[in-house]
């Protein structure tokens, strides 16, 4: 039995070479994957002096526990710069990026945090002075 090796190369040359894309298409998933998965997607556009911002402020407030009983409780805000307490301005009690929020106003009242500022409601019969203190840092 004779092997054609002469037909066995033609067939090879005339072939054109086949490029697979499930690998690479496997590989770019899990790269993006990975850049998703480790990626910080915070972003500040607020200019701030060094002084006023805390180490490990992260924007959000970083109050888990408001049943004790304190008089008044830390509010952090990264970048805090303005304090309005019915509708009026209270950033004179601003200490670090944070301010002193009395209890009953935490309970009772309606705190709006935005990027930056507070917004306070008070419940009936507690002024903006009481509402909010400058907390001792």
């Amino acid at each position: 039995m004779a092997i054609d090796v002469g037909k066995h190369k033609k067939k090879i040359s005339d072939q054109k070479p086949n490029i697979n894309l499930v690998p690479f298409i496997d590989i770019l998933f899990t790269i993006m994957i990975f850049l998703v998965v480790t990626s910080n997607f915070s972003a500040t556009d607020v200019q701030t002096d060094a002084a006023d911002v805390a180490e490990d402020a992260s924007g959000k407030p970083n109050v888990t526990d408001i049943t004790g009983d304190q008089e008044y409780y830390i509010v952090p805000v990264a970048n805090l710069h303005k304090v309005t307490v019915n509708g009026q301005d209270r950033s004179d009690a601003i200490s670090g990026s944070a301010v002193g929020v009395q209890a009953k106003v935490m309970d009772e009242g309606q705190i709006v945090i935005k990027p930056g500022e507070i917004d306070i409601k008070t419940p009936n019969g507690i002024s903006p002075e009481q509402a909010v203190q400058r907390p001792q840092l």
